[in-house]
């Protein structure tokens, strides 16, 4: 399960590192994707083959289907870390993403998201506390 939060740094030449923690997790070979909210998601290869096969079950006759496969398969990339545990990440989905400089890995259980740390921060304000427990209630937790 990938739980926790880590800062890194992407390189000019659009590589950044896997935080050890997650590289553990992920084994040798993982995917990266566009994610909801702008940012990206990475799953090790069995958390993938589920959504993929969900995905893949959905009856191409329903445009939203479609639509779903286009923006996760269309968009996903099949990495391996090079051995000082970087990946290059596909200029679309930094694009996507908008990842130029300082980027939070975050840990959401089985999968990890890939933030604009700045967007991370605007999105994410967790100070409102009665919200938090509202939204916790509602969701039966």
């Amino acid at each position: 399960m990938f739980v926790g939060q880590f800062e890194h740094t992407i390189d000019i030449k659009g590589r950044i590192t896997i935080p050890n923690k997650f590289r553990n997790l992920l084994g040798e070979g993982f995917v990266i994707t566009r994610s909801l909210d702008g940012c990206l998601s990475i799953y090790d290869k069995e958390d993938w083959d589920k959504l993929k096969n969900k995905l893949n079950e959905l009856p191409y006759t329903d445009e939203r289907a479609r639509v779903l496969k286009r923006f996760t398969l269309g968009s996903s990339d099949m990495c391996e870390p090079d051995k000082q545990g970087r990946i290059l990440i596909p200029i679309t989905l930094r694009k996507n993403a908008n990842l130029i400089q300082d980027v939070m890995f975050v840990g959401v259980g089985d999968h990890i998201e890939v933030w604009d740390k700045s967007m991370w921060e605007s999105k994410n304000d967790f100070s409102d506390y009665e919200k938090l427990s509202k939204d916790m209630e509602g969701l039966g937790i």
